[in-house]
């Protein structure tokens, strides 16, 4: 190898290595700061009350504002855990909130993320599912979602990196094969790593 290929080498195998390195880091870093951008926007009327109260710097208000704001969930969750506030949340809902076009859908995807008692990645069962029989050996990893009365059940088989999209199937109940010993989290810990850690995650040999 002559000398100007080894120098070039070498100044392709360091780039590529900062990159490696500081590329992530750069990413994590915008995220967060996107992240802090748009809760500061959020919170802006918090912000500037507190600035013209009591004359604070910007990011000592801004931290006020986000627990002024977590103080507001805690009494609003505390009200309506209440007979009576759950009354009244349940009747301004019906007859108000959900003639907002997109309340409904919002509402469910919150619901999923936040890991309601109706999100399947809270109550789902871990399965592996033979989608085109037994006999072809090709197998997914998919959630049981519903169970109907004439043998067959519904499953969820999320994608990867993002589990929170995927496909739903509807197939007999002898094409799945249940793993209670697994959890949701471990499961999904496999979805996000594009199926990495699979094979220690059905290591358990069911016989």
């Amino acid at each position: 190898m002559s000398a100007n290929r080894r120098i070039w080498f070498f100044i392709r195998k360091s780039l590529l290595g900062g990159l490696t390195i500081l590329l992530p880091i750069s990413i994590i870093v915008f995220f967060f700061r996107w992240i802090y951008q748009t809760v500061t926007e959020m919170i802006a009327p918090f912000t500037t009350v507190f600035i013209r109260a009591f004359d604070l710097p910007k990011f000592v208000a801004d931290w006020l504002s986000v627990l002024a704001v977590l103080v507001l969930c805690f009494l609003v969750g505390t009200l309506v855990a209440t007979r009576l506030g759950s009354w009244l949340w349940q009747q301004w809902e019906e007859n108000v909130m959900t003639r907002l076009p997109g309340y409904k859908t919002v509402k469910e995807v919150i619901g999923q993320l936040m890991g309601s008692s109706d999100s399947p990645f809270s109550r789902g069962e871990v399965a592996r599912v033979w989608l085109y029989g037994r006999d072809t050996d090709v197998s997914v990893t998919a959630l049981v979602t519903s169970r109907h009365g004439d043998g067959h059940v519904t499953v969820f088989v999320p994608t990867g990196p993002n589990p929170t999209s995927g496909f739903i199937y509807h197939v007999h109940e002898s094409l799945v094969e249940l793993h209670p010993e697994i959890g949701v989290e471990s499961m999904m810990k496999t979805v996000v790593s594009c199926g990495a850690g699979t094979a220690a995650l059905f290591k358990t040999d069911k016989s």
